[in-house]
Protein backbone atom coordinates (compact mmCIF):
# COMPACT_ATOMS: atom_id res chain seq x y z
CA UNK A 1 0.00 0.00 0.00
CA UNK A 2 1.31 2.98 -0.99
CA UNK A 3 1.70 5.71 1.79
CA UNK A 4 3.65 9.14 2.34
CA UNK A 5 3.48 10.30 6.42
CA UNK A 6 5.08 13.51 7.78
CA UNK A 7 6.13 13.77 10.86
CA UNK A 8 8.94 16.07 13.05
CA UNK A 9 6.12 19.56 14.14
CA UNK A 10 5.64 20.99 16.85
CA UNK A 11 5.79 24.03 18.29
CA UNK A 12 8.80 26.18 18.18
CA UNK A 13 9.84 29.59 19.05
CA UNK A 14 11.29 32.24 16.55
CA UNK A 15 15.15 31.46 15.42
CA UNK A 16 14.46 28.04 16.38
CA UNK A 17 14.39 24.85 14.25
CA UNK A 18 13.02 21.87 13.11
CA UNK A 19 13.63 19.15 11.21
CA UNK A 20 10.15 17.79 9.03
CA UNK A 21 10.31 13.91 7.96
CA UNK A 22 8.66 12.60 4.85
CA UNK A 23 8.61 8.52 5.28
CA UNK A 24 7.55 6.71 2.05
CA UNK A 25 5.97 3.41 1.61
CA UNK A 26 4.80 1.06 -0.67
CA UNK A 27 7.19 3.35 -3.58
CA UNK A 28 10.80 4.74 -4.23
CA UNK A 29 10.97 8.10 -3.22
CA UNK A 30 14.37 8.37 -5.64
CA UNK A 31 12.36 7.64 -8.85
CA UNK A 32 9.80 10.36 -7.83
CA UNK A 33 9.43 14.30 -7.76
CA UNK A 34 8.94 15.26 -4.15
CA UNK A 35 7.30 18.37 -2.73
CA UNK A 36 7.02 19.99 0.35
CA UNK A 37 3.99 22.22 0.31
CA UNK A 38 2.05 24.38 3.63
CA UNK A 39 -1.01 25.61 4.53
CA UNK A 40 -1.63 28.48 7.28
CA UNK A 41 -5.23 29.06 8.26
CA UNK A 42 -6.92 31.89 5.83
CA UNK A 43 -3.91 31.34 3.68
CA UNK A 44 -3.36 29.67 -0.02
CA UNK A 45 -1.77 26.39 -0.34
CA UNK A 46 2.26 27.34 -1.07
CA UNK A 47 4.75 25.36 -2.48
CA UNK A 48 7.75 25.35 -0.38
CA UNK A 49 10.55 23.51 -1.45
CA UNK A 50 10.95 20.50 -3.88
CA UNK A 51 13.86 18.00 -4.85
CA UNK A 52 13.55 16.09 -8.26
CA UNK A 53 14.57 12.50 -9.24
CA UNK A 54 18.14 13.71 -10.04
CA UNK A 55 18.28 15.43 -6.55
CA UNK A 56 18.38 19.27 -7.48
CA UNK A 57 16.55 21.38 -5.30
CA UNK A 58 14.48 24.51 -5.35
CA UNK A 59 13.16 26.85 -2.66
CA UNK A 60 10.23 29.49 -2.29
CA UNK A 61 11.67 32.87 -1.97
CA UNK A 62 10.19 33.40 1.52
CA UNK A 63 12.47 30.12 2.86
CA UNK A 64 15.39 29.96 0.25
CA UNK A 65 18.69 29.85 2.66
CA UNK A 66 16.54 29.07 5.59
CA UNK A 67 14.67 25.32 4.33
CA UNK A 68 16.77 22.79 3.21
CA UNK A 69 15.05 19.53 1.55
CA UNK A 70 17.16 16.56 1.25
CA UNK A 71 16.61 12.90 0.64
CA UNK A 72 17.97 9.87 2.44
CA UNK A 73 17.81 6.96 -0.39
CA UNK A 74 18.80 3.98 2.21
CA UNK A 75 15.60 5.09 4.23
CA UNK A 76 13.21 5.82 1.52
CA UNK A 77 12.69 9.44 3.11
CA UNK A 78 12.78 12.70 2.27
CA UNK A 79 13.37 15.96 5.27
CA UNK A 80 12.85 19.21 5.43
CA UNK A 81 15.34 21.45 7.55
CA UNK A 82 14.09 24.69 8.48
CA UNK A 83 16.27 27.27 10.42
CA UNK A 84 15.89 30.56 11.65
CA UNK A 85 12.18 30.15 11.81
CA UNK A 86 9.48 32.85 11.78
CA UNK A 87 6.08 32.98 12.64
CA UNK A 88 4.91 33.36 9.57
CA UNK A 89 6.12 29.96 8.75
CA UNK A 90 3.53 28.62 10.62
CA UNK A 91 1.55 26.56 9.22
CA UNK A 92 0.64 22.76 7.81
CA UNK A 93 3.21 21.09 6.10
CA UNK A 94 2.44 18.22 4.02
CA UNK A 95 5.23 16.27 1.98
CA UNK A 96 3.99 14.99 -1.52
CA UNK A 97 5.37 12.50 -4.28
CA UNK A 98 5.25 12.69 -7.97
CA UNK A 99 5.87 11.67 -11.49
CA UNK A 100 4.16 11.00 -14.64
CA UNK A 101 0.55 10.16 -13.51
CA UNK A 102 0.45 9.58 -10.36
CA UNK A 103 0.68 11.57 -7.13
CA UNK A 104 0.68 10.90 -3.29
CA UNK A 105 0.42 12.97 -0.49
CA UNK A 106 0.85 12.65 3.29
CA UNK A 107 -1.74 13.91 6.10
CA UNK A 108 0.17 17.12 7.07
CA UNK A 109 2.31 17.75 10.01
CA UNK A 110 1.26 20.88 12.32
CA UNK A 111 4.49 23.67 12.92
CA UNK A 112 3.73 26.78 14.95
CA UNK A 113 6.23 29.47 15.32
CA UNK A 114 5.55 31.36 18.21
CA UNK A 115 6.80 33.22 21.84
Amino acid sequence: QVQVVESGGGLVQPGGSLRLSCAASGFTVSNYAVYWHRQAPGKERELVAHINIAGRTNYADSVKDRFTISRDNAKNTVYLQMNSLKPEDTAVYYCSAGRAWVEYWGQGTQVTVSS
